[in-house]
């Protein structure tokens, strides 16, 4: 089964009209995207959006055998005039099954939002999954025929990151599914940004009229086992942390600042903290880290290693220059070093993050100098034991290694 995109981007385009943004404003080449509608077997077509004749002729094929026009947008979508020869636009309804004479049957998947999915099976047993913006499959459980694995889906990934989420926590998307981004908007700039941030969710996008073959293996770059997220205060690096593991589910977020009670101020920051976690994340609150890195089970993120070395410094009498003379210094370094250790042999995907501090000005006091140094130590030792490595600086992830 053959897959020709005829646009992938959300409904309006990218750039858009008349929008002065700079992302509209670097969207340029294969980086402009008209609105997604996808060509499949050149007999069925997902979304009917202006050009779309034009568009196959771009991409080398013909509307001239379509038998099937099915739309996905809430409403009848945009208003578009039919090509002649075209079958007018239909929409399946939600849980039913179309049978076309062609052999490919299309069966319509209910949304969390207005809209319509569509799950498609090819002649010879292919399936892909195409999804409307800003939507995700309704209903979807574990186990379920429906939620069997999909060769191949096609969803907005970078609007409703959930989504994917929910499709992985069903079955539906597994480790060989092809996921391509489309519905593309303003949102995240173009180019190098967008595919860094489709890789993080083992996803991938590719230009307007590329036709994919779904079941062929793709090169598509692994989610890493290891990332180090490191930036200053207010940096973004928490949220840059966050958004790589949005697209998976029953993610353990390792919260090691704890709640210092009578504290408000810090209190506020850990409420924000929760509010911008999902809902299916489940919240550990300590510095007892080791043991979590050394178990399988679901992504970890830790947030963050700058107050773990602040817990471990505390329990080694660090700020004491006598009891760090006498062991104080050797304990941590064993600390770390078990920390090092488990991060290189952790199984599961593991999110950590750091705060860079030694880029700003010199600590006055002695104890704050030696903060400064174990933490540029520590945030070096975990980097070396990282497939990839990235520092967030005015919220603009710059990627170090990986």
């Amino acid at each position: 089964m053959e897959v020709t995109l005829l646009g992938t981007g959300a409904p309006a385009g990218l750039p858009r009209p008349d929008c002065p943004c700079a992302a509209c404003a670097t969207a340029l080449g294969d980086d402009a995207r008209a609105a997604t509608a996808l060509l499949i077997d050149d007999t069925l077509l997902l979304d009917l959006t202006p050009g779309a004749a034009f568009a196959a002729a771009r991409a080398g094929r013909s509307l001239g055998g379509v038998r099937q026009v099915l739309l996905t947008h809430p409403g009848n979508g945009p208003a578009v005039e039919v090509p002649a020869g075209l079958p007018q636009p239909g929409r399946v309804p939600d849980g039913r099954e179309l049978a076309l004479l062609t052999g490919h049957r299309v069966r319509a998947v209910a949304m969390d939002a207005p809209g319509t999915g569509y799950a498609v099976t090819g002649p010879d047993g292919q399936r892909l999954l195409y999804l409307p913006p800003g939507g995700a499959p309704a209903g979807l459980e574990e186990g379920t025929a429906a939620a069997a694995a999909y060769d191949m889906v096609l969803a907005d990934v970078v609007g409703r990151p959930d989504a994917l989420a929910k499709l992985r926590a069903a079955g539906a998307v597994g480790p060989t599914t092809d996921v391509v981004a489309v519905h593309l908007d303003h949102d995240v700039p173009p180019g190098s940004e967008v595919r860094r941030r489709l890789a993080a969710a083992g996803a991938r996008a590719v230009p307007d009229g590329t036709t994919l073959v779904v079941g062929a293996y793709e090169d598509v770059p692994d989610v890493p086992r290891r990332t180090l997220v490191l930036g200053g205060a207010r940096s973004g690096k928490s949220v840059e942390a966050e958004r790589r593991l949005e697209a998976f589910p029953d993610v353990v977020y390792v919260a090691t600042g704890g709640l210092r009670g009578g504290d408000q101020e810090w209190a506020a920051r850990v409420a924000l903290h929760r509010e911008r976690r999902p809902g299916t994340w489940r919240t550990v609150e300590t510095c007892e880290v080791l043991p979590l890195l050394a178990e399988e089970g679901p992504p970890l993120l830790v947030d963050c290693l700058s107050l773990w070395l602040t817990d471990a410094m505390d329990s080694v009498g660090a700020w004491d220059d006598a009891e760090w003379s006498d062991g104080g210094e050797r304990a941590l370094r064993e600390r770390v070093a078990g920390l090092v250790t488990a991060v290189r042999e952790a199984r599961r995907v593991v999110v950590l993050v750091s705060n860079e501090v030694g880029s700003g000005i010199v600590p006055a006091t002695a104890s704050g100098r030696r903060y400064r140094d174990e933490l540029g130590r520590l945030n070096a030792a975990v980097a070396s034991e990282c497939e990839s490595v990235v520092l967030v600086v005015a919220g603009q992830a710059l990627v170090l290694r990986g």
